[in-house]
């Protein structure tokens, strides 16, 4: 049976709806308790979230364990077709869930939102679309015996997201969760859980009641209580590497797979040959500038040739210039806010170190907003950091605000084992026109996604995921399904 709901029409109207509630087999279940979410561009109360503990987390599981059991019964094409009924659906909602997501995470609606939320509804329909594909073997073990593998769900999988592109990573782990025959928990992130809400639950409208349900709450009460429960099969998660390394130990303690996709502070090489429009471009975009340098995959090591050095800061600060800073919800705006002040936080105590380091330059673009309208505190202006020695904390540490270190460079062999010099391994990126260069770096550089002449952001059908302390596992792929939400049955039959 799936869900028929009237959902409502403006984004007041969606943050009333999932006050202080959850969405628990396919309704609406009121949380005892509430959290507050804010608006970062205003700083002014946006809703009440449920503020879950372990009562209403325990609920969600153990309706999600009874909805499991049938859901795998329903042929994978099946299951996959309603996935894709259900992506389709929310693209046609988009801008609804895309006003809601500004809203509460400060991001441009024009530069982040809508983009977000189209390539999530794209992963849904690109998993949707996978159900032929959970195959077993056939195995040549003996020709009088019929050997085989089969692919099982693994139960309940427990989803747990970040705050930064909320829909993206989570259509990562909804889409190929359910069409592998599971049944998932979703952990929304409490400082922006709305637009979470309303995405799965358009989702939901295709779906088995229970099959996916969404949950808020803190991580020391709800993440605990989602994570330690027996009844949870495989945790995915995507934050910080300290939650990370929490999270996997949970795993281990109990024996089932975990998926983590943690920090990073990925190099982007610039060669002495490089186009340097291409470049300008791709370091704005690569740092994730329109999105306040809030992403893992930020390019926020740049090392540029020597020869280029002049001209790159030259041509960099130009175009930072041009970034509008302002309302998220203002079409003209180009880069938001910090999620929040402890965010914001982190990234000043950053830059006063940087600030307070000898023969360190800091240089700051653009103009923070006068409306009256916006909370000042949480936007920040572009700040590109030079003269920092290679062990500084700016260089080694993920910031996640819109900083990024500048550094030159001359001796190829150098540069490359400067690039590796992090415990991170999520991303890379070289500038080059030379094809030699490209191979002999991408396979030298320690990164799980190494791009050339780019700075895409995650893809369906585009494998991804980090080495080192960047996490386990990889998303976006028909692989990623398969290794990460089934399991590997082994048959063989004698007749003899």
């Amino acid at each position: 049976m799936t869900l028929s709901i009237a959902f409502p029409n403006t984004p007041e109207d969606v943050i009333a709806r999932y006050a202080q509630a959850n969405l628990i087999s396919g309704a609406l279940q009121p949380a005892q308790e509430s959290l507050d979410v804010l608006n970062p561009a205003t700083g002014a109360l946006l809703g009440k979230a449920a503020a879950s503990g372990a009562d209403e987390t325990n609920f969600a599981i153990e309706n999600a364990s009874k909805a499991q059991a049938d859901w795998a019964k329903v042929p994978a094409r099946e299951r996959g077709k309603r996935v894709a009924a259900g992506a389709r659906a929310i693209a046609q909602n988009a801008e609804l869930i895309a006003q809601v997501l500004a809203r509460e995470t400060g991001k441009a609606i024009r530069t982040e939102c809508r983009g977000e939320v189209a390539v999530a509804a794209e992963i849904l329909e690109f998993y949707g679309n996978l159900g032929s594909e959970l195959k077993g073997q056939t195995i040549p073990y003996n020709p009088r015996m019929l050997t085989m593998t089969t692919l099982e769900p693994l139960g309940v999988v427990a989803a747990i997201l970040p705050w930064n592109v909320p829909l993206v990573l989570g259509a990562l782990k909804i889409g190929p969760a359910l069409v592998a025959g599971n049944s998932v928990v979703l952990k929304a992130s409490e400082e922006a859980p709305f637009a979470t809400f309303l995405f799965a639950e358009i989702l939901m409208e295709h779906l088995p009641a229970g099959v996916l349900n969404v949950i808020n709450g803190d991580g020391a009460r709800c993440g605990t209580a989602l994570t330690h429960h027996p009844k949870i099969a495989k945790i995915t998660f995507t934050g910080s590497e300290a939650v990370g390394q929490k999270i996997y130990e949970v795993a281990a303690s109990k024996i089932i797979p975990a998926s983590l996709e943690l920090g990073g502070k990925s190099p982007m090489i610039i060669c002495e040959d490089a186009d340097l429009e291409k470049t300008v471009a791709g370091a704005i975009s690569g740092m994730r500038f329109t999105r306040q340098g809030q992403s893992c995959t930020a390019a926020s090591r740049i090392y540029v040739h020597e020869s280029l050095m002049g001209a790159f800061m030259d041509k960099i600060g130009v175009a930072l210039n041009k970034l509008k800073i302002g309302d998220p919800l203002d079409e003209a705006t180009d880069v938001g806010t910090i999620i929040n002040a402890k965010q914001k936080a982190v990234v000043d105590r950053f830059v006063d170190l940087a600030k307070n380091t000898d023969g360190a330059e800091i240089k700051t673009y653009g103009t923070l907003p006068s409306d009256p309208a916006l909370a000042p505190e949480l936007f920040m202006l572009p700040t590109l950091l030079l003269g920092l020695p290679e062990d500084h904390p700016c260089v080694t540490q993920e910031i996640f605000g819109p900083v990024a270190v500048v550094q030159s460079w001359s001796d190829y062999e150098d540069v490359i084992a400067r690039a590796n010099a992090t415990h991170y391994g999520l991303a890379a990126s070289v500038w080059t026109r030379n094809l030699s260069t490209a191979l002999d770096s991408t396979s030298r550089l320690n990164a799980g996604y190494v791009q050339v002449n780019q700075n895409l952001t995650i893809q369906p059908n585009v494998s991804y995921g980090g080495f080192g302390r960047s996490g386990l596992g990889k998303e976006a792929s028909l692989e990623a399904m398969v290794e990460h939400f089934t399991r590997s049955k082994t048959i063989v039959m004698n007749f003899d």
